[in-house]
């Protein structure tokens, strides 16, 4: 029997009920991503991720106008037959209907009405004058007004580059297609499960949130034969703006930021160029500069005056509480904090041996010997029963090294120069100019990790290996040990090695060492140099700086707990 003769079950539509208590509305332009791309909808909806593209930005230049508002929309039992209607920046809603939309113009007379969508780009020549997306989000502004009481047959897309009017009509498939979007985006939402990136398509390099859904990437790594397409990541204007000077104040001015000392201004920066402020010592911030930051996003990082990290401050924080509840049942899971951490520990080992193998100054480069320690050290992570047996192999592993670490300073031309000489690690405190600088940038480097952390969605004080006590960033601790010896090992020695820091730039008392603030100010250059520093991804293929890939890797990582990836690629350069 052929398929043609079955009988063919029709499609039911799901009922709008009346939304009750806290059930949020689905908002127009949530419709439109749906349609355009299901896992962008589930992002930004769901999980709350959001970031600016050139496209955004010039969007909201277009919608500028009609942004301020008008007169407001009349009620439809109050309105005239040959009354005119001419309301911009309109936010409707229907509980019925569960959707809410801001209209840009809503245009018309008496109660028949047409909405009007601004469009920053040029009038697509499509069938149906546009492309689904667009179609849908105005067929939804039409179904709200018509809730209102008005008759809506029509809307109007207006393209801001090629300045037309494109008139949608709202038919029946139009509206069969809209209801099968929304039913389908609350599907999704419900289920809990961001919904698969799409393969090699030519929608996912323009869209703002490329760099968090990470589609390539995800595919690459699920087994899809592709090769990843570079990130195109703009330059990094915005930089850290650190202040670590005795009494100093942070204000605002303006769209700018006011650094002042005894208040005399000594330092003035443009807000928009400020990525975090990061204060060390007693430094003082005005209230009205803490609620700019935080409405911006910038995060605000507190340091003792010796560099030792101890908190941030950030706004209302990252809505995805999908990912910090699968942090937390994670962290209860033994045999997956253990697997986790080997692989860290693994990364750590293979990047430090790599580090001695690069770098060696003494003729002959790094013993041979010393290298197969290493590679045995390795070898025993992966077969670690559990976390302590894992912090012994690591202990034993960090000892070889930094027992050799010394080798990898450059010896002074000039014999009558101080040296830095350079034995073994200790801290708390450090007792020598080596360790000093070594603690200071880990310290750099554990506060690089929780802003970014945060900025994902993490809960920084939660890790899987490193235990959570009191004000320590325990996933952050997890998450740098594999960056230690790329970023803050390698600052140190190249600070060192460059004459950046000196050993005048250190002074001792009660048996401990610290940097002076003109050998912090120099070496934080050093470090921040080394996150801007590009380097190629062993695995994806293309190039990055520091500072990028720690987002990468920790938004892989969100994938992994989230179930999207089986394993998290630690991040080890050949």
């Amino acid at each position: 029997m052929s398929n043609d003769s079955i009988p063919q079950q029709g499609e039911l539509e799901l009922p709008f009920p009346e939304l009750v208590r806290d059930v949020p509305l689905l908002p127009a332009r949530m419709i439109n991503e749906f349609c355009y791309c299901p896992r962008l909808a589930y992002l930004e909806w769901v999980q709350g991720e959001w970031d600016d593209s050139a496209d955004t930005v010039e969007g909201r230049y277009v919608h500028r106008k009609v942004d301020k508002g008008s007169d407001p929309l009349p009620e439809a039992d109050q309105t005239e037959p040959d009354e005119k209607i001419h309301a911009r920046s309109i936010t409707l809603s229907s509980n019925r209907l569960g959707l809410i939309a801001r209209m840009d113009l809503i245009e018309g007379q008496g109660t028949v009405v047409t909405p009007v969508d601004y469009k920053r780009g040029r009038r697509p020549h499509v069938s149906h004058g546009a492309y689904d997306p667009e179609r849908v989000q105005i067929c939804v502004q039409g179904m709200i007004l018509e809730e209102h009481g008005y008759s809506c047959d029509e809307g109007v897309l207006y393209y801001a580059a090629s300045r037309e009017r494109v008139r949608i009509a709202l038919d029946e498939e139009l509206r069969a297609l809209t209801k099968r979007t929304i039913d389908g985006l609350r599907f999704v939402a419900a289920g809990g499960r961001v919904p698969l990136p799409l393969e090699d398509s030519p929608k996912c390099p323009r869209c703002s949130l490329v760099g968090i859904c990470l589609p390539d990437e995800i595919n690459f790594f699920r087994g899809v034969d592709i090769a990843p397409r570079p990130l195109a990541v703009g330059l990094d204007t915005a930089m850290p703006l650190y202040v670590q000077a005795f009494h100093a104040k942070v204000s605002k001015s303006g769209e700018r930021l006011e650094v002042s000392i005894d208040d005399k201004q000594v330092q003035s920066v443009r807000l928009m160029d400020v990525s975090q402020l990061a204060l060390f010592g007693n430094v003082y911030v005005t209230t009205p500069t803490m609620q700019e930051l935080m409405r911006r996003n910038v995060p605000i990082t507190w340091h003792s005056h010796g560099g030792w990290f101890m908190g941030h401050t950030i706004g209302t924080g990252h809505k995805n509480v999908e990912l910090r509840r699968a942090q937390f049942r994670l962290a209860d899971d033994a045999p997956f904090c253990l697997r986790f951490a080997k692989g860290l520990i693994e990364g750590k080992l293979r990047n430090a041996r790599t580090m001695l193998r690069r770098n060696w100054k003494t003729e002959g480069g790094a013993p041979e010997a010393l290298l197969e320690s290493l590679n045995g050290d390795v070898k025993r992570t992966r077969r670690a029963a559990d976390i302590p047996e894992l912090l012994g192999v690591e202990g034993s592993g960090a000892a070889r090294y930094f027992g050799a670490l010394s080798n990898l300073i450059r010896p002074p031309g000039d014999a009558s120069v101080l040296t830095f000489d350079f034995r073994t690690r200790n801290r708390r405190p450090p007792t020598d100019p080596v360790n000093a600088l070594l603690s200071y940038a880990y310290g750099l480097l554990a506060r690089t990790w929780t802003v970014t952390l945060s900025a994902v969605g993490f809960d920084p004080y939660l890790g899987f290996y490193h235990q959570p006590r009191y004000g320590r960033p325990a996933l952050a601790l997890d998450l740098m040990e594999p960056f230690r010896p790329l970023l803050a090992d390698s600052a140190v020695i190249q600070a060192i090695n460059n004459g950046e820091v000196r050993p005048t730039d250190f002074i001792q008392a009660a048996g401990s060492v610290s940097l002076t603030n003109d050998g912090r100010k120099r070496f934080i250059g050093t470090f921040e140099r080394r996150l801007a520093q590009e380097v190629t991804h062993p695995v994806l293929g293309y190039r990055l700086s520091y500072r990028r890939l720690l987002e990468v890797q920790a938004r892989l990582l969100a994938r992994h707990i989230l179930g999207e990836l089986d394993d998290y690629p630690n991040f080890t350069p050949r």
